[in-house]
């Protein structure tokens, strides 16, 4: 019964945020929508802030799943696609995409927003360990995710007769311009291009233990950005 009871105040909290925002989500309104008593609430989530993170996780992997949104041949495509759904969705559940992307709580971002992280971690990971990244991962990762965010921002904050409908493709080529070549810059000493390959690949080095691992990804760290 409480997996029930549970998915019937997400659903209910889900329904509430889209028609009014945060805002619109008081655990008054929740509680009456689920028939359920505050403490109920509470007891599943904490407070409003884990109700909150709880709904839009939710809708964002409701989401992914009804676009069947799965990994293909060609990272960079899937790059493309992941960088795709995310605008896509954030103009299309404009109230779940802000409370996603609210400033964090302690204890970092929402769920939805790890979710939404790893769509284009996948890619870049696959990306670097092609040996096709030209900057280091974590940095390829926060601009990538930085790129798509913003410009969904900007496509939300517009009306739609006014948008421009090439905005969201000029950032994501840009971005992926930004991170993604036939290999490592043309002009890149050839032990930048190693470095970022093998860091690609570090978590796989089961041979070393987790705190060689995490020195060994420091010195290629140091490698892959000189200066």
């Amino acid at each position: 019964m409480s997996d029930g009871v549970r998915g019937r105040i997400v659903d209910a909290a889900s329904a509430l945020l889209a028609e009014g925002g945060p805002d619109a989500m008081t655990t008054r309104a929740v509680c009456a929508a689920a028939s359920v008593q505050a403490p109920t609430i509470y007891r599943f989530f904490g407070d409003k802030g884990g109700l909150l993170d709880a709904v839009t996780e939710h809708v964002y992997a409701s989401y992914v799943r009804r676009e069947s949104w799965s990994a293909r041949r060609d990272p960079v495509e899937d790059l493309r696609r992941g960088w795709d759904l995310h605008v896509r969705f954030g103009i299309e559940h404009p109230a779940v995409y802000a409370a996603a992307h609210a400033p964090a709580r302690p204890g970092g971002g929402s769920n939805a927003r790890r979710r939404a992280a790893e769509i284009f971690a996948g890619p870049i990971r696959r990306i670097a360990r092609d040996g096709r990244l030209r900057v280091p991962e974590p940095r390829a990762n926060r601009l990538v995710h930085a790129a798509a965010t913003g410009t969904t921002w900007e496509l939300i904050a517009t009306a739609a007769p006014d948008r421009d409908p090439g905005l969201g493709d000029l950032a994501r080529e840009a971005a992926i311009s930004a991170i993604v070549g036939p290999g490592p810059e043309r002009d890149a000493p050839p032990e930048v291009g190693a470095a970022l390959t093998l860091r690609a690949g570090l978590d796989g080095l089961t041979e070393l233990t987790a705190p060689e691992r995490a020195l060994l990804a420091q010195w290629l760290d140091r490698i892959a950005t000189p200066g």
